[in-house]
């Protein structure tokens, strides 16, 4: 884990579904010449962490050795190799997770978050950035301007997120953008659409604080809607043509709600939630896009006949491609988009187990969970 030094590396270690542990591994040293180091100041912490902590595997990505997790994180640069010229000792930088092979078709066409062997921070097998030194590639590193704090570089990689999942929707102005989710990333997503000058923006959840913050906090929604719950009696059985049925009465209900006549430009559930994704398919306008960013249940029974019917564009969306990082960062230093609004708990380094649990636990007042790094003696 990490290449071989002598100075000591603090690290939150996971050694095995359930089990990790703060151990002190070597410091990376540099291998190569368009390498940097590191140090890092702040991490969020990703639902696809948590993931891996409780169950070990997302898809096809398996933990079968000990990693260190984190990978939304911001530090100041120590050392660099002999080749790098964007960056300097002492530049304070967001760090983009994946470095992508760049020599294959993917990569070549900007599509790099498709391309096999990106090494991605705290995807298995590669180690993740809750250490307290960090080795990544120059090139995906940004520097931070000066008003920026090392929490805004941690949360530029949400941020970044929100920006593909826009990218992938050809968000434009003028647009009516409906997203589903008012979590982190549905609230960003909002935030993001909003920057790109769609005309309305209708944020989705069931919880009213977290609606609050999409409208009158981070005022990135125009209008928010808790949709109703199917009526079930008590004792009755699981229906799938029932609830099929009381989405398409839901995505009836939002248009009227908000005059959307025939349904909006682009519709992004963020989610994963079937009742949502149902919803939001029979929502969107003919024609319209559909883009799938939340991840829950691998398989959903989901319209596809009326996506049919309506021609509708259905895209997934993961991580970033070309340009997409680099955008998000200028987004947070222009002030359009501002994650530190997000933050509900901070923890030290030493608490990064309790921080862990805090996003586990989750609850609608758990929103973006921070945790600092390690500090020089």
């Amino acid at each position: 884990m990490g290449d071989l030094g002598q100075e000591s590396n603090p690290s939150f270690v996971l050694r095995a579904v359930k089990d990790v542990k703060l151990e002190d591994i070597p410091k990376p040293t540099i291998t190569d010449p368009y390498d940097v180091i590191v140090h890092i100041g702040q991490t969020g912490i990703c639902g696809s962490d948590v993931h891996y902590w409780q169950r070990g595997r997302i898809g096809d990505f398996i933990l079968e050795s000990p990693i260190v997790l984190g990978h939304e994180s911001a530090g100041t640069v120590v050392d660099i190799g002999s080749k790098v010229k964007n960056l300097k000792v002492g530049d304070r930088v967001a760090i983009e997770p994946g470095v992508p092979c760049r020599h294959c078709d993917y990569c070549r066409s900007g599509s790099y978050n498709l391309c096999p062997d990106t090494v991605f921070a705290a995807t298995p097998p590669h180690n993740g950035t809750l250490s307290k030194f960090y080795k990544t590639a120059a090139d995906y590193c940004y520097p931070l301007a000066d008003h920026l704090t090392l929490e805004d570089g941690a949360l530029c990689e949400p941020v970044a997120v929100a920006v593909q999942v826009c990218k992938v929707g050809n968000v434009r102005p003028g647009q009516t953008v409906v997203v589903f989710g008012c979590g982190p990333i549905g609230l960003l997503v909002q935030c993001v659409a909003k920057a790109y000058a769609a005309k309305k923006v209708i944020g989705i959840d069931m919880s009213a604080s977290r609606m609050e913050l999409a409208k009158s906090v981070l005022k990135c929604a125009d209008e928010t809607f808790a949709p109703p719950r199917m009526p079930k009696a008590d004792g009755e059985a699981y229906d799938a043509d029932k609830e099929s049925e009381w989405s398409a009465k839901v995505a009836a209900q939002i248009k009227d709600a908000f005059n959307l006549g025939e349904g909006p430009d682009v519709v992004i559930d963020a989610t994963g939630a079937q009742s949502c994704i149902q919803t939001g398919v029979n929502l969107c306008k003919k024609g319209g896009t559909y883009v799938q960013a939340g991840m829950g249940k691998e398989n959903i029974i989901f319209p596809i006949t009326t996506a049919c019917i309506r021609d509708l564009t259905i895209r997934g969306s993961i991580r970033y491609t070309a340009g997409v990082y680099s955008a998000a960062v200028d987004l947070v230093a222009s002030g359009k988009v501002d994650p530190k609004v997000l933050i509900t708990h901070r923890y030290s380094f030493e608490k990064a187990e309790e921080a862990f649990e805090t996003v586990r636990k989750g609850g609608e007042h758990v929103l973006k969970v921070i945790i600092e790094g390690v500090k020089d003696n």
